[in-house]
């Protein structure tokens, strides 16, 4: 593992985004791993999008992000919640995002529907913001006391000959196109929503392969909200650039210059970030016992000639197994250990891992703020029941992550977090019209605004 010089300008007979960081790529290290890789993450998918600014005006404007509102959040498909979340009948979850607001409930048949979260009546909401329950019988506007069926009919209207003009065909709940994948309840505000299925595009098969997120649980769940709009915040998820300046501890130990970019369609893009070797930013070369012991382990147990990355990976399987109770054999070592993040847009991070194990959701309030969610999400038991989805830690916009107990990555998300007030004040001080972007590291940003562009068009 030696010392590699990045500082040097690209090879000018490259074409744009050809360039690649010196030493070994992600995928030549998978090659050398204890476990098979699945094909899935031995996909390389990079296409060059071009290399012009993005405007900063995309970040501040007002009229431009009510035109997101409107074309993009009003139209693509966001998770709402776990399955979990409403395992039984007459269990509801509230999805809100801008003006938009669904009532996710568990029917007396078992289906799982979605309406606008507003009275046909006079617009009440039938449950606040963000709020869920359980048991429902029926739904009731909390003001005038009108009820439906939990499958949208209508139930009973107090002094019904006082509405003549109303009947169950013209009056029942209005519903939103809803389908379920890997544990998640989707929601799509557009009642003429393609399908689900043909939204995810490489993610079902993909996950197929990786073991899918069915089978896992919410062990811990926050909520925070963010100074910045929503595409800066999911913009700094987006890449491991960052990890040189913002994460510096983890140099000795996260593959960051040589992270993997990809891009899948139009909604789907992915990094895969080493974890269990060294970045190529490291100033020294360092042995397998060195690596060992900064992966928190002691150097003396490492098999001789053995890799401190497979090592670490064999034994994270079996302490995580013991600790959960669940069968880790079939988890490659890049699985068990590397950043793996899809990203589905608008505003979806999923990881199949097992030592990065989040789910980012990312929620606009207004033009400078962003609500961030993350999920924890644990294997199941193999001989227990389902626990019960986690509550959310519900952080305000100065709290640290560190209030959330036994959250391992606290440190790192405040780190990051940390960043966006500055950015935010720094894109409306700039003299510079916008952000310039690397061609390779950061394809996903662009790849995200593209996609933006496109339903904006509409």
């Amino acid at each position: 593992m030696p010392k590699l010089d990045l500082t040097s300008p690209s090879d000018p007979s490259l074409a744009p985004g050809e360039a690649r960081c010196p030493g070994p790529s992600m995928q030549d290290i998978l090659a050398t791993d204890a476990t098979p890789t699945p094909d899935a993450l031995k996909t390389q998918a990079y296409e060059f999008l071009g290399d012009t600014d993005i405007p900063y005006t995309r970040f501040t404007d007002k009229d431009f992000f009510d035109a997101e509102i409107d074309k993009v959040w009003g139209k693509t498909w966001q998770w709402a919640c776990r399955e979990e979340h409403i395992p039984n009948k007459g269990d509801y979850y509230v999805y809100d995002v801008g003006p938009y607001s669904a009532m996710v409930v568990r029917t007396t048949e078992g289906e799982i529907k979605s309406y606008v979260n507003a009275c046909p009546h006079r617009a009440m909401m039938f449950a606040d913001p963000g709020s869920s329950g359980k048991g429902k019988q029926f739904i009731r506007c909390p003001y005038h006391g009108m009820s439906w069926h939990l499958d949208g009919s209508l139930r009973e209207i107090p002094c019904r000959w006082d509405f003549p003009h109303v009947n169950e065909d013209n009056f029942g709940l209005t519903e939103i196109p809803t389908d379920t994948w890997g544990g998640f309840v989707f929601v799509n505000f557009d009642a003429d929503a393609q399908p689900l299925a043909d939204y995810l595009e490489v993610l079902p098969e993909h996950y197929r392969e990786l073991g899918g997120l069915e089978n896992r649980y919410v062990a811990l769940h926050t909520q925070k909200l963010l100074p910045a709009n929503w595409k800066t915040v999911i913009e700094a998820f987006l890449e491991a650039y960052h990890v040189l300046a913002t994460h510096p501890e983890g140099v000795p130990t996260a593959g960051d210059a040589n992270a993997q970019y990809d891009v899948f369609g139009k909604h789907v893009n992915r990094f895969m970030h080493l974890t269990g070797y060294p970045s190529p930013h490291y100033p020294r070369e360092m042995s397998q016992e060195d690596l060992f012991e900064r992966l928190g382990r002691n150097r003396e147990d490492l098999p001789e000639g053995a890799s401190a990355r497979a090592e670490h990976a064999r034994l994270v399987r079996e302490e995580c197994g013991k600790e959960w109770q669940a069968d880790l054999s079939g988890y490659s070592d890049s699985q068990t250990l590397d950043s793996i993040e899809y990203y589905l847009f608008p505003n979806a991070c999923f990881f199949p891992g097992l030592r990065i194990r989040l789910i980012y959701r990312f929620r606009p309030v207004d033009v400078d703020h962003t609500i961030h969610e993350i999920l924890l999400l644990q294997p199941v038991p193999e001989d227990g029941d389902r626990p019960a989805p986690a509550e959310p830690h519900i952080l305000g916009i100065d709290d640290s992550y560190t209030q959330v107990p036994g959250f391992e990555l606290a440190m790192v998300l405040d780190q990051d977090t940390e960043n966006f007030k500055r950015q935010s004040l720094g894109i409306k001080a700039s003299a510079k019209a916008g952000q310039t972007l690397g061609n390779y590291q950061e394809v996903r940003i662009r790849h995200m605004h593209q996609t933006l562009d496109e339903y904006l068009a509409r």
